[in-house]
């Protein structure tokens, strides 16, 4: 699988971003990482603060495991001040989300397509030296995308980009 991080990644985007075997960010996409917080009703006692320490290691427990990035520098992203505006955290961008090891790669669309192609090759080539079929359709996998896509721009180029990658044989 490959994500990729197009504009401003925060909370739940992040985990999402490093979930998958190669991930991308373009140059100008942001990820912002900050501690675990809630809007709303919030008991105010010692277990709810317990409560949102034991999400906020399981958190820093999964970014870490999955990406390159150390604990220690994921904690102290995380509670960084000074860097936002009445907030805890950090904003990183394209190029530092790659040097800090957050993500692997800056890149677009068709890098990250053209890495996903490469996965589905290596997996084909694995079956068929185990002797088992695989069976990819490129014309369905290509309908399938337009379906998904119908509300948006089909004729664009980037469209027609990605269109072209996952039917190529």
């Amino acid at each position: 699988t490959v994500s990729l991080v197009l504009g401003g990644g925060h909370s739940i985007g992040i985990p999402l971003a490093v979930c998958t075997k190669r991930s991308f960010i373009t140059p100008t996409a942001s990820m912002t990482v900050h501690p675990v917080r809630m809007t709303g009703l919030v008991v105010g006692a010692p277990q709810t603060f317990r409560y949102f320490g034991r999400i906020q290691e399981q958190i820093a427990d999964f970014v870490t495991a999955n990406s390159r990035i150390s604990r220690e520098q994921f904690e102290k992203y995380m509670m960084a001040t000074g860097e936002m505006a009445t907030d805890v955290g950090t904003i990183l961008y394209g190029k530092e989300a790659v040097e800090s090891g957050l993500i692997d790669k800056l890149g677009g669309l068709n890098d990250a397509l053209s890495a996903l192609h490469k996965m589905i090759d290596k997996q084909r080539e694995r079956k068929k030296e185990e002797g088992k079929s695989y069976k990819y359709d490129p014309a369905k996998s290509a309908a399938k995308m337009q379906e998904a896509f119908k509300d948006y721009n089909t004729n664009s180029k980037e469209f027609k980009d990605m269109k072209e990658i996952l039917v190529r044989d």
